[in-house]
């Protein structure tokens, strides 16, 4: 199965081919995201080039690229312009950039492909078994990004219901759907850190942060204390009553970490237990 990719999955697939070239040394690594029309357009590049790949789409079956597209498996040519396992309906485009060996792996998210990673060389040799393996692995670290990426997206989404009904004067949620509120409110700052897009990572913290004012028992007096991301993130955990070592755990963070930021915390919003400083910070719109 084959299907549309998110609008910023070219972001995180530019990231993963820098990453593998500086890696892996390979002279050029290349790639895009598969699309609605279950074509894979060529175009995110890293290394040197002329620029004949950028922006071909390749059907789904042809080439190297549309070949891993339909099976969904990853594919190795030591020589791509004498390879049999393959059409040659590309091959003038391959031939402008004189590549030779090459490596395609798909990426795939439930099923579904979103793109291909490739590496290449000059030489008609084989790759190695390090190099295959390298971008086999930046696959599998980009399908968890687009999977983490997805998760917030659709979270954010079902924010929204929650954003407007916390938005009405006096008609916000009663207490169960406030729990769920708060529960995913920590969720949601957890899933930050493992984030990468910086257009969802500020979307997510809008989101959060006008929940927390829209929540805020009465409008504070003056300015409010400014907490620093794992100083909120440290205090979400804790209003739902974890543990340090819990929250420790979920942050992957030391114990002792987990207090420091507990303290600085408590500190800026005039509390002395850790409980006061979660009524302060609700009192604020710090917090749901």
């Amino acid at each position: 199965m084959t299907g549309h990719h998110a609008p910023d999955d070219t972001v995180q697939l530019h990231r993963a081919l820098t990453r593998l070239r500086d890696s892996t040394r390979l002279p050029l690594t290349f790639g895009g995201p598969v699309g609605a029309d279950q074509r894979l357009r060529l175009s995110e590049f890293s290394g040197e080039h002329r620029g004949a790949m950028r922006g071909v789409a390749l059907r789904v079956g042809l080439g190297l690229g549309g070949k891993v597209v339909a099976r969904r498996r990853p594919m190795v040519l030591n020589d791509y312009v004498s390879a049999e396992g393959i059409s040659h309906d590309y091959d003038r485009f391959i031939k402008v950039e004189d590549l030779r060996a090459m490596v395609a792996v798909p990426v795939t998210v439930r099923r579904t492909v979103r793109g291909v990673l490739y590496g290449a060389i000059r030489s008609a040799v084989p790759l190695g078994d390090r190099i295959v393996q390298s971008v086999h692995d930046a696959a599998r670290d980009l399908e968890q990004d687009l999977a983490v990426h997805d998760e917030i997206a659709r979270r954010l989404d079902g924010f929204a219901e929650q954003l407007n009904a916390a938005e009405q004067p006096r008609k916000g949620p009663g207490g169960r759907q406030w729990e769920l509120i708060r529960e995913s409110y920590a969720e949601l700052r957890l899933l930050r850190h493992d984030l990468a897009d910086e257009q969802l990572r500020h979307r997510l913290d809008s989101a959060c942060d006008k929940l927390g004012r829209a929540c805020a028992a009465t409008a504070p007096a003056g300015p409010a204390p400014v907490l620093s991301a794992r100083e909120t993130d440290v205090l979400a955990c804790v209003a739902l009553g974890w543990t340090n070592p819990e929250v420790a755990a979920d942050l992957g963070i030391a114990v002792e970490t987990v207090k420091g930021y507990l303290r600085g915390a408590m500190r800026k919003l005039h509390s002395h237990s850790r409980l006061e400083a979660v009524v302060n910070a609700r009192r604020l719109g710090l917090l749901p």
